[in-house]
């Protein structure tokens, strides 16, 4: 051992405070694979892991013959060997220097190491620190992911060595070093201004951008002409950009940002751009339950409603036809300049199935198809094109009283008669009953009320007698009426006998007869015709009268002549 080195180790040796916690200097004697050997100035040197001793990089940057600060554990540890701290003496010069900066108010620097509840955790030299997320930027933002990793500098406001609690404060830096550039910025700053800044943090609804000493919002509905989801999909944390003033409020001390008036705005003159009926392409941006957006141009974006997709299927999910960023061609349906909307088309590039069918079958043309649904008004049938034909409720059956609808099923073949066609209105009337004769129709066309007509007796019992007046239609005749008019015993099925149709009920198809009335008739008859016959002796017997009278004159004058 030198001399220099002696008499320095005497030097350290002459100031130790054996004391167990207590801070000591040591001599780096020799270092090993494994440990370095160090000479507090005791009977025996301390060997410390050398892991203690790497720097931030991992290094060993230490040399025989350094003085290190240590902390001693244990004077002898009952096996002879001195037990010393590299790592804890480390953190009391750090707590030291986390103290000198909070009583003298000066930064100090620390690694952001990750988010926990309510902000963040900071590594200052193996102390771990909080800096509350209210602290970690001039403008209080929920997202600080892009601060994790970084080196930062802070300031404390809070030391509890006992409790190991430090509060640290970025905010607080930050102010110190913009107060005067944003002094000067906030003096020169105007509505209207081009300016630079750069991304600072970014949130759902826009980003913060520092101008240099103050920070402006710019709002996601900002950044640009076509429509974005999130701030991320245009711009970066870091990245610079020019920005116009769009907003200061002074007193505030607000500023509110936009990208997008630094360019023309695309919607200006845009109907003479996209005249109506044409087709142009676009690329899909955003689907909906209610239809699709596609962007025509760059800021400029169209709907594509539901309705529009399909000619058939007006409640198909747009997802089931197109993809996000596809590109697909559309037609101009509308647009309206004020509102900065236009609609779209899809199916208005493919042929219209419903005119179609009206330049191919006219009404009267019978068609078959398959039942594609039964509905409590009707059912529809599959036509030609994948559209469909509606037979009301009222058009199935000439007897509206029946419950037709629940004879037929989903996939029965039917046939139909075409009622209208309205392809405007992409509606198509069909019906089934109109492919058979309507008995009842026509008997009543035949027979108006008070008319005469023969019937069978069907079936009877104490109330009414059911008369089939012809194939397929029958009539109603009371029980009163009949014993009324004839014997009640020589009632029996298959009686024929003629009635007066009394009433008809078009709607419920019903014809009300009497025998009463046909009596009231015959009487009428007899007295017309007693009538009839007594003019007729009446004037016979003026006649013979006359005849007489006329004899008896002729007679008197021959004799006096």
């Amino acid at each position: 051992m030198s001399a220099s080195f002696e008499q320095l180790l005497d030097e350290n040796l002459s100031t130790l405070v054996m004391k167990p916690g207590s801070l000591v200097t040591g001599i780096v004697l020799d270092i090993l694979d494994n440990h370095v050997v160090i000479h507090v100035g005791l009977k025996s040197e301390a060997a410390v892991p050398i892991s203690e001793f790497n720097n931030e990089s991992g290094e060993i940057d230490i040399e025989v013959g350094d003085e290190v600060q240590l902390t001693l554990e244990a004077i002898e540890d009952g096996h002879g060997n001195t037990r010393v701290s590299r790592e804890k003496a480390i953190k009391q010069e750090v707590w030291k220097r986390i103290e000198d900066c909070l009583d003298q108010d000066t930064p100090l620097k620390g690694l952001i190491t990750g988010s926990v509840k309510g902000g963040m955790t900071v590594d200052v030299q193996g102390i771990k620190s909080f800096l509350p997320g209210s602290l970690a930027e001039v403008v209080p933002t929920k997202d600080l992911e892009h601060l994790v990793g970084n080196y930062e500098e802070f300031k404390v406001i809070k030391l509890d060595k006992d409790k190991n609690n430090v509060v640290l404060s970025r905010k607080a830096v930050l102010q110190d070093v913009n107060s005067e550039e944003r002094k000067q910025l906030l003096s020169t700053l105007s509505e209207g201004q081009t300016i630079k800044g750069v991304v600072k943090n970014l949130t759902d609804y826009g980003a913060f951008v520092d101008l240099g000493g103050i920070d402006g919002l710019l709002h996601i509905t900002d950044i640009s002409w076509s429509r974005i989801n999130h701030p991320s999909e245009a711009i970066k944390i870091g990245e610079e950009l020019d920005v116009r003033v769009i907003k200061y409020d002074k007193e505030e001390q607000k500023v509110s940002l936009g990208i997008k008036q630094l360019v023309e705005d695309p919607w200006v003159g845009i109907e003479s751009k996209f005249p109506l009926n044409t087709s142009v392409m676009g690329t899909v941006t955003n689907l909906t339950d209610y239809g699709f957006f596609a962007e025509i141009e760059e800021g400029v974006e169209g709907l594509v409603h539901v309705s529009e997709i399909d000619w058939t299927n007006k409640n198909i999910h747009p997802s089931k036809v197109v993809q996000l960023k596809d590109k697909v061609e559309v037609m101009i349906l509308e647009v309206d300049e004020e509102k900065r909307r236009i609609s779209l088309g899809l199916k208005q590039l493919t042929e219209n199935p419903w005119q179609l069918f009206d330049h191919t079958h006219k009404e009267g043309d019978k068609i078959s198809g398959a039942i594609k649904s039964v509905t409590d008004f009707g059912i529809f049938i599959e036509l030609d094109g994948g559209i469909d034909g509606l037979v009301h409720l009222s058009d199935l059956s000439w007897d509206e009283s029946s419950d037709s609808v629940r004879e037929l099923t989903k996939g029965d073949m039917v046939e139909a008669l075409i009622l209208s066609i309205e392809p405007e209105r992409e509606r198509i009337s069909l019906g089934i009953k109109q492919l058979i004769s309507d008995s009842f129709g026509d008997f009543i066309e035949a027979n108006k009320k008070g008319s005469r007509a023969i019937g069978k007796v069907i079936d009877f019992d104490d109330q009414k007698i059911n008369l089939s007046l012809a194939d397929g239609v029958t009539g109603l005749l009371q029980q009163k009426d009949f014993i009324n008019s004839t014997s009640v015993e020589s009632l029996e099925e298959g009686l024929e006998m003629e009635v007066v149709i009394a009433n008809i009920n078009r709607k419920d198809r019903e014809i009300i007869l009497s025998l009463r009335a046909l009596e009231k008739q015959d009487e009428k008859s007899a007295l017309k015709d007693n009538a009839a016959k007594n003019k007729e002796i009446e004037e016979a017997s003026k006649s013979n009268i006359g005849d007489l009278i006329k004899a008896e004159l002729e007679g008197t004058k021959t004799e006096d002549e």
